[in-house]
């Protein structure tokens, strides 16, 4: 029974990390696969618990990092997060001001404002980002 509860933590996890992309829940899911290997071949809890731990160190200090490491070789201009919105074409979903405003921007809709602070953009018009604040697209547009 504890070699099941094992087995579906482990996938769970794995299958988790599809979602976060971080490397350290696929580690924790080999784990308890392994933990669930080391109950199968006729292991305590204790044991297993041990194998777990072991495995999971091991994985999130040692394989962890080369993974990374190799994944990202050659990628180390991608840009991520509020940075690979810089630069990306919008459109204007209400009227943008100094003050206030709506654009889509890659599928989402963001609250916006003006670069310029004298720049007043009608809906349907195409803007750039030129920065992200907290969670405002700083937009422009050629006049």
């Amino acid at each position: 029974m504890a070699a099941l509860l094992w087995l579906l933590f482990g996938v769970a996890l794995v299958l988790a990390e599809v979602v976060s992309g971080d490397f350290v829940l696929v580690m924790l899911g080999v784990a308890g696969l392994a933990a669930a290997l080391a109950d199968v071949i006729g292991g305590s809890l204790v044991v297993d618990a041990i194998v777990f731990a072991a495995t999971a160190l091991v994985g999130i200090f040692a394989v962890r990092p080369i993974l990374r490491s190799r994944l990202m070789s050659g990628h180390e201009h991608l840009s991520t997060n509020v940075q690979a919105l810089k630069g990306v074409q919008a459109v204007v979903l209400s009227t943008v001001d100094e003050h206030d405003g709506r654009v889509r921007i890659n599928g989402e809709v963001w609250s916006a404002r003006a670069f310029e602070p004298t720049q007043r953009l009608e809906p349907g018009r195409q803007v750039i980002v030129m920065d992200i604040s907290g969670a405002t697209a700083i937009v422009w547009a050629e006049n």
